[in-house]
């Protein structure tokens, strides 16, 4: 195969593998997760601390902290990179790679991270196909996971056999915590919407409690309540129309109540249907000019 053809497939390789690990766009923002202090490591005045070890255990600390879709991935992380630095180290290939730490999982996977790992494993496969040309030959850009798990089983080299079976496993654990994300963002927006309805169910009883009580202060002949809470259920389907409504004919939303018009001049003038008329245009007026 030529230098052409070789420069051609690893192009398509690198955009299957981003293609592969592709953030989901949820249409949604990250969740703000901080992470949580990382644990302190002691150091040992020993000449004897062996620092690898003392990695480990931090590793071991950290990814118990993780929750089981994270641990999963990451596991398959660690796996896929420490197969691609033996591989490079055996055959002398200095690696771009960084290495996995379970807090970049922690509290939970974002896409972001998503990102980080899909750029890693595409300079691992840099390397493999660096120290084994072959594999170009022998496996198509888009090959699906059965196809590269039966050529890992094919292969007679047991680290290579395990770099692909842990991308493979990458592959799927990645989808996985896309899942779930996506599920956290959902139960976040849901939550967001509720609270949100909930906060403008509020401020409408406040509004409708404003304005009763501003209508009962001038002791109207009207059922206050009534007005109000008709004029709002009306204006939920049309308001332009419905404050046009009550600013000109409360009457509409609520009957003036003409046994609470005091007779006028001592009682000599008896109540009269233009009285009702009077105080429909009145109490009109007053709503129109209402600031609450």
């Amino acid at each position: 195969m030529s230098t052409q053809d070789n420069d051609e497939f690893e192009k398509l390789l690198n955009e299957f593998i981003s293609t592969q690990l592709e953030d989901v766009d949820t249409g949604l923002e990250e969740p703000k997760d901080e992470l949580a202090p990382q644990p302190q490591r002691q150091q040992s005045s020993s000449d004897e601390v062996d620092e690898r070890n003392l990695d480990n255990d931090d590793d071991d600390e950290e990814l118990s902290m993780l929750k089981d879709n994270e641990k999963a991935l990451f596991k398959a992380w660690k796996n896929f990179n420490d197969c691609v630095l033996q591989i490079a180290d055996d055959f002398k290939i200095k690696p771009s790679l960084e290495e996995p730490e379970p807090m970049r999982l922690f509290p939970n996977y974002k896409p972001s991270v998503g990102k980080e790992i899909a750029q890693s494993t595409i300079k691992g496969w840099e390397v493999m196909i660096k120290a084994y040309p072959e594999i170009i030959e022998k496996i198509s850009p888009n090959a699906s996971d059965e196809q590269l798990l039966d050529f890992a089983e094919k292969t007679d080299n047991d680290t290579l056999q395990f770099a692909l079976i842990s991308y493979v496993e990458m592959l799927i654990e990645m989808e996985g915590c896309e899942i779930a994300y996506k599920e956290r963002k959902l139960k976040k927006e849901k939550k967001k919407l509720e609270r949100q309805i909930y906060e403008e169910h509020q401020r409408r009883i406040n509004r409708i409690n404003k304005y009763i009580s501003a209508l009962k202060e001038k002791a109207f002949p009207i059922n206050a309540e009534r007005l109000v809470k008709n004029y709002f259920k009306t204006a939920i389907r049309d308001a332009e129309g419905a404050f046009q409504a009550v600013t000109t004919n409360p009457a509409m939303f609520s009957p003036i109540e003409f046994d609470k018009i005091k007779p006028r001049f001592f009682g000599l003038i008896k109540v009269k249907p233009q009285d009702g008329i009077r105080f429909n245009r009145i109490i009109g007026e007053f709503i129109k000019k209402l600031k609450v």
